[in-house]
């Protein structure tokens, strides 16, 4: 199952995957300027006679109130020419939090039938939405990346890769707090003689 967000949403893409035996779940925005019409479209006028499947989640955490919704329809599935489309969803998320109100909305395609359960889709979403907050979160961040002056040339593919070798090595260490490593190994004199001691965590006693 291939998450992703709408950079991902393109016609060979969703081939390969189709013809590998796999099945996608992509937002979908203006780069696919008809297609996120047409399902901005059903949702907002849907045909006569058409239900859409339902579901609704809310979770509180202190003074922030989060609810999710997500409906599914199967209606475009043959009426839009897209590869593998069985499925098309709204997401909608609403946050409130010290008054104030805040909220989104998102559109997706998926290959996934109408037999698969709404709940199981909107779980696929918030899956993909976690990872992508944690890594854009963690690059944005801890290591600054927007905030870089390096443009010029390759250099900023050089150290696009020289943070993901680093968050990839830090990941596989089993370190969740990335902030804290680098912090611990930028202070540690010893690991610049001795390269084997790189990336250690301090030790809980």
């Amino acid at each position: 199952m291939l998450t992703g967000d709408a950079l991902y949403c393109q016609r060979e893409i969703c081939k390969q995957v189709i013809s590998s035996g796999g099945n996608y779940l992509f937002i979908v925005k203006d780069n696919q300027k008809h297609l996120h019409e047409d399902i901005a479209l059903l949702f907002a006028r849907p045909p006569w006679g058409e239900h859409f499947a339902h579901v609704w989640q809310g979770a509180r955490h202190g003074d922030r109130h989060e609810v999710r919704q997500l409906w599914a329809s199967a209606a475009l599935s043959g009426y839009v020419d897209w590869p593998g489309l069985q499925q098309v969803c709204k997401i909608e998320r609403k946050v409130k939090q010290k008054g104030r109100r805040e909220g989104e909305v998102r559109y997706a395609i998926t290959s996934l039938g109408a037999e698969v359960r709404t709940d199981k889709l909107l779980s696929l979403v918030r899956g993909h939405w976690a990872i992508e907050n944690r890594l854009h979160w963690v690059r944005d961040v801890t290591f600054g990346e927007d905030l870089s002056q390096v443009r010029k040339g390759s250099a900023p593919q050089v150290m696009a890769a020289l943070r993901n070798a680093v968050l990839g090595l830090l990941r596989a260490a089993g370190i969740k707090n990335i902030a804290a490593a680098l912090r611990y190994n930028g202070w540690r004199n010893k690991s610049r003689s001795n390269p084997a001691s790189f990336f250690c965590y301090p030790k809980r006693e």
